[in-house]
């Protein structure tokens, strides 16, 4: 049986839902707003033993990340940072206040920006972009959710390991 156009136009539409909810909620796990919460400043820095990362540094990658895929699925001619030096900063712990709420902020306004994207009836989820090699803005939203639940619970061992976890 071959759907007819409203009900793929109420699939579209669920489905959209669906996406926007994995982006900004915290369904199966914590949300990164719940991971970064009530941080304490001075440990923001701090790499426990045989980690690789701060949560700084996590933070930031995440930014960067979100900021690439978002310009990409938006912009034909964004160009990506370099592999891996362009996606984490060498700083263990923000320079200050200013830059830990900056990357929050933009962090927000990012994720935003996709669920704007996500929400334009115009956008097909499912057609690859014309540029890149494949991507659709299906793939580009579960990309999103994926790597930054993987960096929330990375987010979390260490808040955890830092005795600042509930």
């Amino acid at each position: 049986m071959i759907p007819s156009s409203q009900s793929v136009t109420d699939i579209n539409s669920a489905v959209r839902k669906q996406l926007i909810s994995l982006l900004t909620g915290s369904n199966a796990h914590q949300s990164f707003d719940d991971a970064v919460n009530d941080l304490p400043a001075g440990l923001r820095g701090i790499k426990p033993d045989k980690l690789p990362y701060t949560i700084w540094q996590l933070v930031d990658h995440i930014r960067i990340a979100q900021w690439d895929i978002l310009e990409f699925s938006r912009d034909a001619t964004h160009q990506s940072p370099p592999w891996p030096s362009g996606y984490w900063t060498q700083e263990p712990a923000p320079d200050d206040e200013a830059a830990w709420q900056q990357a929050l902020a933009q962090i927000q306004q990012d994720r935003d920006a996709f669920v704007e994207l996500l929400n334009d009836p115009e956008r097909d989820l499912y057609v690859p972009f014309e540029h890149g090699d494949g991507q659709n803005l299906l793939r580009e939203a579960l990309l999103i959710a994926d790597h930054t639940a993987y960096h929330v619970g990375e987010i979390i061992i260490i808040r955890r390991l830092l005795g600042v976890w509930k």
